[in-house]
């Protein structure tokens, strides 16, 4: 399944390389659903969730910057000097969190415990 996971993300990086909108917008859907399958199947070991949600944000911010440039709303300002390209950032640093979780917090608190499968 993460193999496939990869297929899907390349299929829709190209789709968004390339400007071909139903390619990428349709292997978001894909991409993203096997990301939180793999995220959930890994929950019992807190190592192998934290960095697969951190991926799954990342797929989630890097959907809704293609999504963003394909309707041409990217550059659109919000606030200031704020697009709307720079809300893709809220998910990004989601998953830096939980990366940070795991590394500083859980990791540090718990060194005997079995971090992959």
């Amino acid at each position: 399944m993460e193999n496939l996971h990869i297929v899907f993300w390349l299929f829709k990086d190209i789709g968004w390389c390339l400007v071909w909108k139903p390619l990428g917008i349709v292997m978001i859907f894909p991409t993203l659903i096997i990301s939180i399958v793999i995220a959930y199947r890994t929950k019992e070991m807190v190592s192998e969730l934290c960095h697969n949600l951190a991926i799954t944000f990342w797929i989630s911010a890097n959907s809704y910057w293609m999504i963003s440039e394909f309707m041409k709303f990217d550059v659109l300002y919000i606030y200031g000097m704020i697009t709307y390209k720079h809300l893709a950032l809220i998910p990004f640093f989601m998953g830096v969190f939980c990366l940070v979780y795991y590394y500083a917090i859980w990791q540090p608190r718990h060194p005997n415990e079995i971090e992959t499968m």
